[in-house]
């Protein structure tokens, strides 16, 4: 009877396992188990991958170096003919159409330096009607001071086109002047300003001369 009551005592000192809480603890340390064997797995391939990258050499060509794009350059084409124009001047078409005679033919910086002399009336432009005659071989002339101030810088642009179509300065002639009347605003009084446009053309002799013995 003693021994029976020894061995109740101690089933009842030892607390019994639950099956059911067993179970579900096994199978979660599968589970982590089985995911650290592939995490393994995957790092062992990486790490095999790497090594025969370095070790075989690449028998692939080398891939040529790739330049910067460059912009394609513009090239300028010569041209036979450059031209310019003045709008709307503050000037007088007949003062305009005298200027334009006494620059026709010229050359570009002789146009200019003669132009600048009329400013400083040293020189006098012919113009036709009754008008006072003047010193040398002129019968009659005067000084557009302000028109020949405005043919100054169209006369500039010209010579910057010129350049720019890769002609010769010094060859360049002006072939072309002519004025027109430009939209005149009206005046109060029921007048008109005075208003003109103006076009310039210049080219050089020598393509000049080759048309003229083609013709």
């Amino acid at each position: 009877m003693a021994d029976k009551t020894e061995n109740k005592q101690e089933e009842m000192k030892t607390p019994k396992k639950d099956k059911a809480t067993e179970a579900p603890v096994t199978k979660r340390s599968d589970k982590i188990i089985s995911q650290e064997k592939k995490k393994t797995d995957v790092d062992a391939k990486a790490i095999h991958k790497e090594n025969n990258a370095t070790e075989t050499p690449s028998t692939s060509e080398p891939k040529e170096i790739t330049k910067e794009t460059k912009r394609p350059e513009v090239k300028i084409v010569k041209k036979d003919e450059a031209i310019t124009k003045g709008l709307d001047l503050h000037a007088s078409m007949k003062q305009c159409k005298y200027i334009c005679n006494f620059i026709k033919n010229k050359p570009i910086d002789n146009a200019i330096a003669d132009l600048e002399s009329v400013i400083k009336l040293k020189k006098v432009i012919p113009f036709s009607g009754e008008i006072p005659h003047r010193k040398g071989n002129i019968m009659s002339g005067r000084y557009p001071v302000n028109a020949s101030k405005l043919f100054i810088p169209i006369l500039k642009t010209l010579k910057g086109n010129v350049i720019a179509n890769k002609m010769d300065l010094d060859k360049a002639r002006i072939t072309f002047a002519s004025s027109s009347f430009a939209s005149r605003p009206s005046k109060r009084g029921g007048g008109r300003f005075k208003r003109a446009n103006v076009i310039l053309k210049a080219k050089e002799l020598g393509n000049m001369q080759n048309k003229e013995e083609k013709k």
